[in-house]
């Protein structure tokens, strides 16, 4: 399905065999059946939230700015650029994180998906490419699976922009959660600069040791990063910051999401010629993540109008809370982090 040039939309990588992954039924994520009720509900990472972001793309009033490419499966040596392999040569699972047949194959699909849209940018082909992708990724560290992550396609994608040639990378996480692994990965790299805006829920367990707080901010010369420009930015997005997503504690609606892609298209523009990597991880209310992934991308495209109304809209927002976060944050980092002082 062809849409605008690649230079005036989004190209977006997409492969139907990452719905073959079923994360199966139970009481929300546990995949447990106790016996006393009559209907189970699906996992919250199931195919269902893909269909419809796809749906959304190739048949909302945004599909004119779409053009589509297929994703490929990714290979171990491609995977080796950033995991480690373990003892037995697999990965660790954790709670909520469920390998059934097809999840392998679905995975090295999200994987190689990620690195063939960070590859279309990087051979001049688009400046804008949108890794439409599951399972997430952005939990998985290099030796560990978490959070229904088995393989980090961002952080993959990060490193193939490295090996390529790009001196600094930049990359803006909006998901609710903590994205730990991505963090994880490049914890000692001055090249790598992340950003996690997500909510306060700490660690949750063996699997993700990172609490998020404002005082992991890398160590060695991941923490020497001065001023920074970067040669590629990458947008790691969930829906799951929505005020309406069952997964998340945070008030977003579609205004938000379209401000942040509007940001973010500026801030590629200024220091990465334009070039930006979008990468999918949560979202899980059915509809409204569909809803807010579009307005994302309309903001990307920097539209002058949005293309979408809100259907649920108006959530009430203290403001002022927003504000103390936001202040405390700063007087931490001006007292322990000096070089970003005035930021």
């Amino acid at each position: 399905m062809a849409g605008l040039s690649p230079s005036g939309g989004i190209n977006v990588f997409w492969h139907e065999g990452m719905l073959k992954h079923d994360t199966g039924n139970g009481v929300f994520d546990t995949g447990m059946d106790p016996g006393f009720l009559d209907v189970l509900e699906k996992h919250p990472e199931n195919s269902e939230r893909l269909r419809n972001m796809v749906s959304i793309l190739k048949r909302g009033p945004i599909s004119p700015y779409i053009s589509w490419h297929s994703g490929t499966p990714a290979l171990i040596s491609h995977l080796l650029s950033f995991h480690t392999p373990d003892r037995d040569g697999g990965k660790e699972l954790c709670s909520g994180t469920f390998l059934n047949p097809g999840s392998w194959d679905a995975a090295l699909l999200a994987a190689g998906t990620a690195l063939s849209a960070m590859k279309h940018i990087l051979d001049g082909h688009g400046k804008i490419a949108y890794a439409l992708v599951r399972p997430p990724g952005h939990h998985a560290q290099p030796g560990q699976a978490d959070g229904y992550c088995f393989l980090n396609n961002a952080g993959l994608a990060v490193q193939l922009a490295l090996n390529s040639g790009c001196a600094k990378v930049a990359v803006v996480d909006i998901d609710v959660h903590y994205g730990n692994g991505t963090a994880e990965g490049f914890y000692h790299s001055d090249k790598v600069l992340t950003i996690s805006l997500h909510m306060n829920h700490g660690s949750w367990g063996p699997s993700h040791p990172q609490s998020g707080s404002v005082d992991e901010i890398g160590v060695g010369k991941g923490l020497a990063i001065q001023k920074y420009e970067p040669e590629m930015m990458v947008l790691v997005v969930g829906q799951d910051s929505s005020a309406f997503d069952p997964n998340g504690r945070q008030c977003l609606t579609m205004e938000g999401y379209r401000e942040i892609g509007q940001i973010v298209r500026k801030l590629a523009d200024k220091y990465s010629d334009g070039r930006l990597l979008i990468v999918q991880e949560g979202g899980y209310q059915l509809t409204y993540s569909a809803y807010c992934l579009h307005a994302t991308l309309e903001g990307v495209l920097n539209l002058p109008s949005p293309l979408l109304s809100d259907p649920i809209a108006y959530y009430p927002e203290d403001e002022l809370m927003t504000t103390k976060v936001i202040d405390a944050i700063k007087k931490f980092q001006n007292s322990t982090a000096p070089f970003l002082k005035g930021g």
